[in-house]
C-alpha cells in the first residue's frame, strides 16, 4: 500500500489487527476529556485518536493543526512521503 493511502482513513484501517482497534478504542475512551501527547509513526493510530497534530522534522515544528489540515499540508507531505499530492 502506498503510504499516501495510509493518510486517507481517519481509523485505524479495515487491515489492521483487532488488537490494534481495541487499543485505539482504549486510549481514546481513558483520554477523552484529557490532552494526550504521543509518539507514533502509525499514522492510521494518529488520525484516529488525534484532534490535534504537530509535525516534527528534525526537531522542528513544521505544522500544528486538526488532522484534515494535517492532511493536506504540502510541507508534511514532503517531509513524510516525499512528494506533494496533485
Amino acid at each position: 500500500m502506498p503510504s499516501s493511502a495510509r493518510w486517507k482513513s481517519a481509523s485505524p484501517s479495515p487491515a489492521a489487527p483487532k488488537s490494534s482497534c481495541w487499543t485505539v478504542a482504549l486510549i481514546r475512551s481513558v483520554t477523552e476529556g484529557k490532552t494526550l501527547i504521543m509518539v507514533e509513526h502509525d499514522m492510521s493510530v494518529v488520525f484516529g485518536l488525534a484532534d490535534r497534530i504537530t509535525v516534527l522534522v528534525y526537531g522542528e515544528v513544521i505544522a500544528s493543526d486538526a488532522p484534515a489540515a494535517i492532511r493536506g499540508n504540502a510541507a508534511v507531505q514532503e517531509a513524510y512521503l516525499g512528494t506533494v499530492a496533485a
